[in-house]
């Protein structure tokens, strides 16, 4: 048991683990009874600990990935973007070759603006990501539910996989979690 209580200090205070987890390091796997050398229930020898016991958790484990696919999607559509508004200003500009109506210019640019607007907005989500703002994970949220039927399919990937890690309430407060430990 010395030795349990060791590892059991060492697990706690390098933070991996939370002190309800540090409390089930040695199990037997035979019933599940946690203590001595040999299972009080079963009667089964229990080995020693295991010292690599820790769930990891959804928003921790996906929280880097999600950002950079905000950031790859964002790029895609930045680059989309200002390719659409140089050729909505260069091609069907007043006096070009294209037989083009009049309105279209103003609309492929107004459309060119906002493809813009939304790839800074999931650039800032990306960075708020990484960074853990508090604001990031309803940001990247919204931005999910818009880019599901946009950007068919990558932007539909995109948005399902934000929504996977994100949405639940267990993902919410540990989001939260991971804000306030940024913040100290």
């Amino acid at each position: 048991m010395k030795y349990y209580a060791a590892v059991k200090q060492r697990v706690v205070a390098m933070g991996s683990i939370s002190q309800i987890d540090a409390e089930e390091i040695m199990f037997c796997d035979g019933c599940g009874a946690t203590g001595q050398i040999f299972c009080s229930r079963c009667g089964k020898q229990i080995l020693g600990p295991i010292t690599a016991v820790q769930r990891r958790q959804r928003v921790q484990g996906h929280i880097q990935l999600l950002a950079i696919f905000w950031f790859a999607i964002s790029a895609f559509n930045a680059i989309c973007g200002v390719v659409l508004y140089i050729l909505a200003n260069t091609l069907l500009a007043p006096g070009g070759s294209a037989g083009a109506p009049v309105f279209l210019r103003p609309l492929l640019s107004v459309v060119a603006i906002v493809v813009l607007g939304g790839a800074s907005l999931g650039f800032s989500a990306g960075w708020g990501l990484l960074h853990f703002e508090p604001w990031a994970r309803v940001l990247a949220v919204v931005l999910a539910f818009l880019v599901l039927f946009i950007n068919i399919p990558v932007g539909t990937a995109v948005g399902v996989y934000t929504m996977w890690v994100l949405l639940p309430g267990e993902s919410e407060q540990e989001y939260e979690a991971l804000v306030n430990a940024r913040a100290v």
